[in-house]
């Protein structure tokens, strides 16, 4: 099992979005303590980006980094999907 840890930036985000997102985004994120087992979610490994991985959940992005050798999951941002999210 990894531990989620989540950064200020990503609170703040959390915050801003409207409840009937945030049960779905919160259920997900939960499900990545599994990561990398979890197949049913989608995950995508980022290239050439600040961030490792990208989880979507519907119009919404978690970008978060993950240390394999302590089991630890970073939610770095969570952002609606448009033309800057990437």
């Amino acid at each position: 099992m990894n531990e989620i840890v989540w950064h200020n930036r990503a609170r703040k985000q959390m915050k801003k979005i409207p409840n009937q997102y945030r049960e779905a985004i919160f259920n997900d994120i939960d499900r990545l303590a599994t990561f990398p087992q979890c197949v049913s979610l989608d995950l995508k490994e980022l290239k050439n980006h600040r961030y490792d991985y990208r989880l979507r959940v519907g119009r919404y992005r978690i970008m978060f980094d993950f240390d394999d050798g302590i089991k630890i999951i970073e939610i770095q941002e969570v952002k609606k999907r448009d033309e800057r999210t990437y």
